[in-house]
Formats: structure tokens, sequence, C-alpha cells
């Protein structure tokens, strides 16, 4: 059983969403607060958050940045505010996906089986000290964990396998978010950024690994 923290201060939309994901095996645990689903996600593992931005006290964003400090678990923001700030802002702190109210149920789930089938398969990789392991969602420098978001976490493991191949950003949408996805290119520059800002960091010579090929994408070179 797949177990999804669901976040949001209405207990209305909680229910709704439980009435969209349980009938499709997955195990619903309800958090009214960011407060609850931190205090939730400290006592026990999940495989993904979905998160609501509009909360009082504390706020989705601050949510999503706090949780950030200690786990990995992909998180899609749901919400009524669909501007590009507001989407960056969430990207920024840390989630993966980003979806509106009011949405369409497969339009959901098609984001949450994205999410978790990039999770899927098994494949360790290391290159200069930088260690990726797939089955346990672990990648470190030197020994020290990077806190990576699935996203960055999965960007970083094509790379690391796909030495001086160019990726366009219609490429990396398709391998990273899913065929289905509506990704736009600004998010994949915005998690590209910090992806690199964290290796940066923790001393990785990233400029000198992962290039932008302007007007095309991006691309990884073992070779400086």
């Amino acid at each position: 059983m797949i177990e999804i923290l669901l976040v949001d201060d209405e207990p209305r939309m909680l229910d709704l969403l439980s009435l969209y994901l349980i009938p499709r095996g997955y195990h619903c645990i309800k958090a009214t607060s960011g407060q609850q689903a931190i205090s939730l996600l400290e006592q026990k593992s999940f495989r993904l958050v979905l998160l609501d931005v509009m909360m009082p006290k504390m706020d989705g964003w601050e949510t999503c940045r706090r949780i950030r400090e200690f786990s990995s678990v992909p998180i899609i923001m749901v919400t009524a505010r669909n501007q590009m700030p507001d989407i960056v802002q969430g990207l920024k702190q840390g989630a993966d996906d980003y979806i509106t109210k009011p949405f369409h149920e497969e339009e959901l789930l098609a984001r949450i089986e994205a999410i978790l089938r990039r999770m899927h398969n098994h494949l360790k990789l290391e290159f200069k000290g930088l260690f990726w392991d797939e089955l346990r969602h672990l990648a470190s420098f030197h020994g020290k964990e990077l806190i990576l978001t699935p996203i960055e976490f999965s960007l970083l493991g094509l790379f690391l396998n796909n030495n001086s191949y160019v990726f366009s950003r219609e490429q990396l949408i398709e391998r990273i978010w899913g065929t289905e996805s509506d990704t736009e290119d600004r998010t994949v520059d915005s998690h590209i950024r910090n992806l690199r800002d964290k290796l940066r960091k923790v001393g990785f010579p990233i400029e000198q690994h992962l290039k932008t090929v302007y007007g095309i994408g991006y691309r990884w070179m073992n070779e400086e």
C-alpha cells in the first residue's frame, strides 16, 4: 500500500482527495496544518505529500521549506494560486510539481504516478566523489549527504548516466516529469539552477561538468 500524506486546512478538500486516491490503491493520511504534517513526517515515511499553499499560521511554502530540511519525500503543491511567481516560489522551496485548483482527477493521478514511476528503478552511480543511489534515494559528495528534491535527484542521476548527451528541455520534461506533464521550460531551468547551487555549496565543481547548451538544453561532461 502506497502511503500519501494529504495536507490542507479544509477538511472537505482532504475528503475529496481521499475520494480520488483510495480507489486507486493509495492509503491517505490527513493533516490539517503544516505543523501537523511536519510532525507526521518526522515519525514515519511517506511516498509522497500533497500540500496546500494557503493555510493559516504556516503556509505551504514555509511547510515545504521546513520539510526539505530533513526529508526528500516528493511534494506536489495543490493550490488555487496559479500565477508564475507563486509556482516559482513553490519550486524554490523544494516542491517537485504544482497543480492548481480546480483540477481534474485524472490529471492529479497522472502527476502522482509520474513522480512515483521515476523512483521505481534502481541504479547506483559514482563520479569524482559524487555518489548517487536510486534505491536508497541517497546522493552524497565525499560522504556528505546532499539534500535534494526528488526532481533534482532524478536530474542528477539522468545526467550522471548520460555523459556528453545533450538533453533538450523538452526531453528533460519527458524523461523526468512524464509525457503528459504540462511543465514549462522555465520550470526545468529553475530545477537545474537549484541543483547547481546545492552541488556548488558542497564543493563539487559543477561548472566543469553540467554545461548549458544555449538554445537547446543541458549536457553533462565527465571530462573538464
